[in-house]
């Protein structure tokens, strides 16, 4: 991790979450865009779906400033049946299990003496209405404290019908992206992936894998963010080709209810498992906003 002043990083702090909201803008556009080409096949004759958007803070211990986001969430429409796209930038001073957290898994020195910290990123989950269009999760954030910075982040695809073209297409986009950076890169964010989203109470992965990485910092700022941006990249190519490709495709009962049993596993293993929920909630932000990744129907056996 690279020791770096408060001060050299303003500029890169402003980049990094200008980055983000552009991002998300490219994403929320692409999405509606998804809605109104939907204008046959199943659920055509509802109007297409759209974005609300709400403004979130983080809540401080104190009632100082402590940042916020945007949260952006379209329900019921036309291709998905609940999708987020979330940015926010958060700062202020971490808490004493937050601190202890980031000690024990970073390895980080004098926490409790200096714990400030600022984060900013996006977070986006997409439940879809189609059996056969694969729901998806992806992110990428940036990090600080006086300690040092790093970058994070990944993207994964959970299907609950799986089709192996699609599979393979979803993963060749993140190898191109990686591969740009790093040949190294894709084969060790792709395992450091299948670990992370794995089950263990189920013993079985929650989809079929992707990409994540975290405490990415080489020591040079500009290329690590250059990285991170590809993450963020990569993900449109890679994913809106599979929902055209699936979204007007029939369904019916016994594919409905694999998706749903398949979305329990999503709520598992984000309420128990997922480390960027008990972050957020551990920190004080938007409720709402954290647990937007959940789906809006779900069932078990």
């Amino acid at each position: 991790m690279s020791q770096i002043s408060s001060q050299e990083m303003v500029e890169e702090k402003q980049q990094a979450s200008g980055w983000f909201r552009a991002l998300r803008d490219q994403i929320v556009a692409a999405f509606e865009g998804l809605e109104d080409a939907q204008a046959e096949g199943p659920l055509s004759e509802m109007a297409p779906g759209r974005f609300e958007v709400t403004e979130t803070r983080r809540a401080s211990e104190d009632g100082s400033d402590a940042g916020g986001g945007l949260m952006s969430v379209m329900r019921g429409g036309r291709v998905f049946e609940k999708v987020g796209v979330n940015i926010s930038t958060v700062y202020g001073e971490l808490g004493a299990r937050a601190q202890a957290a980031m000690a024990a898994r970073k390895g980080l020195p004098g926490m409790a003496e200096d714990p400030r910290f600022w984060a900013s990123g996006i977070s986006l989950v997409a439940h879809m209405q189609n059996p056969h269009c694969p729901a998806v999760h992806m992110n990428t954030r940036m990090f600080w404290t006086p300690h040092g910075w790093w970058f994070g982040g990944g993207s994964d695809l959970n299907p609950c019908l799986e089709y192996a073209e699609d599979t393979a297409h979803f993963h060749s986009v993140q190898k191109t992206h990686c591969d740009r950076h790093d040949p190294e890169f894709y084969p060790r964010f792709k395992a450091w992936a299948d670990e992370y989203f794995y089950i263990p109470h189920r013993h079985r992965a929650r989809g079929v894998g992707g990409i994540f990485l975290d405490d990415h910092c080489s020591g040079d700022w500009a290329t690590d963010f250059a990285f991170i941006q590809d993450v963020g990249r990569a993900f449109l190519p890679a994913f809106v080709p599979l929902i055209d490709k699936r979204r007007q495709m029939p369904w019916g009962a016994p594919e409905k209810d694999a998706q749903l049993v398949h979305r329990g596993l999503y709520a598992e293993y984000n309420l128990v498992y997922d480390r960027g929920t008990k972050f957020g909630l551990e920190t004080g932000h938007d409720a709402n906003a954290v647990l937007m990744s959940l789906p809006p129907l779900a069932k078990w056996i």
